[in-house]
């Protein structure tokens, strides 16, 4: 910055031996550099945008494997009745964030309860799962997992629902 103030300030400087009517050939460049700088620095403002850290979200790689982990289990436990955050027993109970308000079950720890006792026609799948005719005859979850689960179907809700990566 100092050298292109520099250079600049020589605009009106002749030099003794110059012919006149000659341009100084340093001003010239010191020109061509300030056009330079002002057409790269939209195309140099919006790389810093796109690459700075603020525009993105960390992800842990934990939370990367409980997201995983996460859509791994509601595949294997729940994408037979809720494919795609639906519902095909009964539509109005999806896991769609709007349904999940209005059935009062818009938290990871209503989630977590209704995936652990059941509820209506949802079966529970928690491992102390009580009244046994509420709960499934499957392969019931671990605590850890109903909680995994949970947080996945909560963030799968806020978003909307969108495609579940293998």
């Amino acid at each position: 910055m100092q050298l292109a103030s520099l250079i600049s300030s020589c605009n009106n400087y002749t030099h003794p031996l110059s012919i006149k009517g000659e341009q100084n050939p340093i001003a010239v460049k010191a020109e061509n550099l300030k056009f330079s700088f002002k057409s790269l620095a939209p195309p140099l403002m919006a790389a810093l945008v796109a690459l700075s850290p603020l525009c993105y979200t960390p992800v842990s790689n934990g939370q990367t494997i409980d997201i995983q982990r996460g859509g791994s289990l509601f595949r294997q436990a729940c994408i037979g009745c809720h494919d795609a955050g639906g519902n095909i027993i009964q539509p109005g109970a999806t896991l769609y964030m709007k349904d999940l308000q209005r059935n009062g079950v818009d938290t990871e720890e209503e989630i977590y309860r209704i995936t652990y006792y059941g509820k209506g026609r949802m079966p529970g799948f928690g491992s102390e799962c009580m009244p046994r005719g509420q709960c499934t005859f499957g392969a019931r979850l671990e605590d850890d997992d109903i909680k995994v689960l949970a947080e996945f179907v909560k963030m799968q809700a806020d978003q909307g629902w969108p495609t579940i990566q293998d």
